[in-house]
């Protein structure tokens, strides 16, 4: 078990503190491709209620994107993802109490959504797919997750792997890090996140899940989203089966998600980014509890 450095996050309006225990960061795919729910949330009352229903379950902040980086994935122009986040982030206004993340690799979308509200940068390319997103961040007096994908969406699962991930993950953000500072990101509005599932063999996702407290030795706090993803399927089979098709559907990854949320907390995970709000905010209270015991 590994002790959890906390931290203090700073966002535009207020100051968010990791470590005294787990936050979890609900998701909401405004995508008609999104993996885990595709197409269920395009409707703006139905988006707005669920992310309302999502605050109520114990989400601390909320995760919005309107580009689907699921395995295969094709990029979405800043201009239809604009379209379809801005009437929830207008909606939300005022009407929500915890933070929003946008999730984004489009610095145009990254704008529009803080001038919107959105108060955190939820980045998969960790500043590789747009040189401004760095800039953006620190003009907007945004915080920022830097996550680690191998190559893009539509490449990531592709071989050859990288052969230790976690040592691929610590020098590409490592890398991350470095252009954030130099655009003037504060370090104290940083967050990483390994990519659970993007870049990388299943065994592998299971492997930064153990080697987490590598990461920490960095010196920021970590975010973990290994929620639904296909590597919990193919550890829920007994690891047996890898062709797509036999895996268990997305909606009965729950309790494959809750054993990885749990083993994330315990390495020292800040912030979890679930689909499933209510249950996941219990688990991550138990584990929580284990770490205050320990």
């Amino acid at each position: 078990m590994n002790p959890r450095r906390r931290f203090r996050l700073r966002l535009a309006s207020r100051t968010l503190v990791l470590g005294e225990r787990t936050l979890v960061m609900g998701v909401l795919n405004v995508t008609p491709d999104s993996f885990a729910d595709a197409g269920l949330y395009l409707d703006l009352q139905e988006a707005v209620a669920h992310v309302l229903a999502m605050e109520r379950a114990g989400a601390d902040i909320i995760d919005i994107g309107a580009e689907s980086t699921r395995p295969g994935a094709l990029p979405v122009k800043p201009a239809e993802q604009i379209a379809h986040l801005l009437p929830v982030l207008n909606e939300l206004r005022g009407n929500l109490r915890v933070p929003i993340s946008v999730d984004t690799r489009s610095a145009e979308v990254a704008a529009a959504a803080a001038n919107a509200g959105a108060q955190i940068l939820n980045d998969v390319s960790a500043l590789r797919s747009d040189s401004d997103l760095a800039k953006v961040v620190a003009r907007h007096g945004m915080a920022v997750i830097l996550m680690h994908m191998r190559g893009t969406p539509a490449t990531m699962q592709r071989g050859p792997f990288a052969h230790d991930a976690m040592r691929n993950v610590i020098t590409d953000l490592r890398r991350a890090v470095r252009q954030a500072r130099a655009a003037g990101v504060g370090k104290d509005r940083i967050v990483l996140d390994p990519g659970f599932g993007f870049g990388k063999r299943h065994a592998q996702n299971f492997e930064l899940l153990a080697r987490l407290p590598e990461l920490a030795r960095l010196g920021f706090p970590i975010l973990v989203g290994p929620s639904r993803k296909s590597s919990i399927g193919w550890a829920q089979t007994g690891k047996t089966k890898s062709q797509k098709k036999d895996l268990p559907p997305v909606n009965e990854r729950l309790w494959g998600t809750a054993a990885a949320v749990t083993a994330a907390i315990l390495g020292g995970a800040h912030i979890v980014r679930v689909h499933d709000v209510a249950e996941m905010a219990q688990v991550a209270r138990v584990a929580d509890a284990v770490l205050e015991s320990a």
